[in-house]
C-alpha cells in the first residue's frame, strides 16, 4: 500500500464507508461526499477496469465509456502493477453472483 495514502483522515473515511449497509446508503453518502463528476469519474474507472479484465481493446473501452486513453492506461497500470484492489473486488463480485 502507498504509505502516502495511509493517514488518519483516510482511515476515518474508510471506517465510515465500511459502515454503509446497502446501495441506497452508498448513494446518499457518496452524493454528499463527492461531486457528481467525481463520482462519475470513479465509476468510469471501475467500468474501464472491468472491460480491461474482459480483454476489451482501448478503442472499445473508449467508445463505450468515454474514457480517455490516458485514463484507460492508468487503470491498466493499476491492474497490472497495483495493490490488487480491483482483483479482490472482481473476485468477490464473481463469488456473490455465483
Amino acid at each position: 500500500m502507498n504509505n502516502k495514502l495511509k493517514t488518519e483522515a483516510v482511515d476515518q473515511l474508510f471506517d465510515a464507508i465500511l459502515t454503509l449497509e446497502n446501495k441506497e446508503e452508498c448513494y446518499n453518502f457518496f452524493e454528499d461526499l463527492c461531486t457528481v463528476n467525481e463520482l462519475l469519474a470513479l465509476s468510469q474507472r471501475f467500468s474501464v477496469a472491468r472491460m480491461l479484465k474482459e480483454k476489451k481493446t482501448y478503442l472499445e473501452i473508449a467508445e463505450k465509456t468515454g474514457a480517455s486513453t490516458a485514463t484507460i492506461s492508468r487503470v491498466n497500470h493499476s491492474l497490472n502493477y497495483g495493490s490488487d484492489g480491483y482483483e479482490l473486488i472482481f473476485k468477490r463480485l464473481d463469488e456473490k453472483n455465483d
